[in-house]
């Protein structure tokens, strides 16, 4: 099957992925007068004198909103907002089917800052929450810190922090499978985005261990030159040992690799300098590496992005229940300090111990290399509505409304 050609032709059927569907049918008067003039007026006299009433007599306490500039599509590039709306599509499909959470698709026609803030800004009433998707670095960083201290509502840059939580999830089961130490790793990520730096932070703060970041130029050193304000504040905890050089050089002896970049920047031979390696090649569509190259080259552990092959990446697995659990205590933000230090360790350990429950991990005489015995068996669940990582205390994504959501925290500050 020729998946492209295949998922083509459905949406050439389907014609979008979501629709807009009435919660009460409108099938006599008294329906009109009630969901309509002039019973409407009620709820908007309540609202006016109370905005948190906002929450509790529209959709917005379970409507996020997608949204994106189309700068950094996929492994796609700039492909343009209009081209970006297939994904954004996606993206709220998930949302609904994995977390019951309304979504709806924003795609925004400008790579002006100040013009993405506002726009976001000025819709943002309508919404419970702001899903940030596909901008590209170093925009969406300043996109994010600007929309979280104008916004009441939660925003989230998918992009960085569901996939960082997503990633570590991963690592800590093929820590299992590999016998590899925590804190003693020697992980290369490659690609200083908003995926790869938000990955780098967290892989830091939790313990794993040596984390080298690399750019187009190669490694990132503190004190280097050209460094954007992200790659710059992790150049400070990342790369212990301050080295220099190429890819190629950062994966001589590594435990771990994790590509959020490009097509075809990894080779067999790169795989096989690495220390029995665990390789995370999430390009997408096409990875750093095919599975089948890096499993020649010896890697121990090959995951993607991928959904058609074994041990997919992706952070499906996280974000709907972030913000399930955001919405449902009328978070007003999720911040990088508690999502970092507390929700992101907890929901990456939970998706972990998830997938051995369910015995998608197979962490005692099994393995997750498709070269052996299981046939590629993952070492992350897949998704589903509600249990397993989406249960835990999500509602401590972020700080909400005290007076709605009591004292709700997943994990109190250690």
């Amino acid at each position: 099957m020729d998946i492209n050609q295949e998922s083509l032709n459905l949406h050439y059927k389907l014609q979008g992925k979501i629709e807009v569907i009435s919660r009460k049918k409108i099938e006599t008067k008294e329906d009109l007068s009630l969901l309509y003039t002039p019973g409407v007026a009620q709820p908007c006299r309540e609202i006016a004198a109370d905005y948190n009433k906002s929450f509790e007599l529209t959709r917005r306490n379970n409507l996020v909103a997608v949204i994106t500039d189309g700068s950094a599509v996929l492994g796609l590039g700039d492909i343009g907002p209009a081209a970006g709306m297939p994904v954004m599509e996606g993206k709220c499909a998930l949302f609904k089917e994995f977390a019951d959470v309304d979504a709806f698709p924003i795609c925004i026609n400008s790579k002006d800052v100040d013009t993405i803030v506002q726009t976001i800004y000025l819709i943002s009433q309508s919404f419970g929450g702001i899903n940030l998707e596909d901008i590209a670095a170093p925009r969406c960083f300043e996109v994010e810190k600007r929309l979280k201290e104008l916004c009441d509502i939660p925003v989230f840059h998918d992009d960085q922090h569901g996939t960082a939580i997503v990633v570590a999830a991963a690592m800590l089961n093929a820590l299992k499978i590999t016998g590899k130490e925590m804190g003693q790793m020697r992980i290369v990520v490659n690609g200083a985005g908003a995926a790869g730096i938000a990955i780098g932070k967290l892989l830091i703060s939790m313990g794993f261990g040596n984390i080298i970041m690399c750019d187009i130029n190669g490694i990132i050193c503190e004190g280097d030159a050209g460094l954007n304000p992200g790659q710059e504040e992790i150049s400070h905890v990342s790369n212990r040992n301050k080295e220099h050089g190429s890819l190629a050089d950062a994966m001589k002896g590594a435990d771990a690799f994790v590509g959020v970049s490009r097509p075809g920047l990894v080779t067999k031979e790169m795989v096989g300098t690495m220390n029995k390696g665990i390789v995370f090649a999430m390009a997408n569509p096409v990875p750093e590496i095919m599975p089948e190259e890096a499993l020649k080259g010896g890697a121990a552990v090959v995951g993607t992005g991928r959904s058609d092959f074994p041990n997919q990446i992706n952070n499906v697995l996280v974000f709907p229940g972030i913000f399930k659990g955001a919405l449902s205590v009328r978070a007003r933000e999720i911040t990088d300090s508690p999502l970092n230090r507390q929700v992101a360790d907890v929901v990456a350990r939970a998706v972990a111990e998830t997938a051995k429950r369910e015995g998608i991990a197979r962490v005692n005489g099994g393995s997750m290399g498709a070269q052996q015995g299981g046939g590629g068996q993952g070492q992350l669940p897949g998704p589903d509505l509600g249990g397993g990582p989406f249960a835990v205390g999500l509602g401590a994504a972020g700080h909400g409304d005290d007076e709605h959501q009591g004292t709700q925290h997943a994990h109190e500050e250690e």
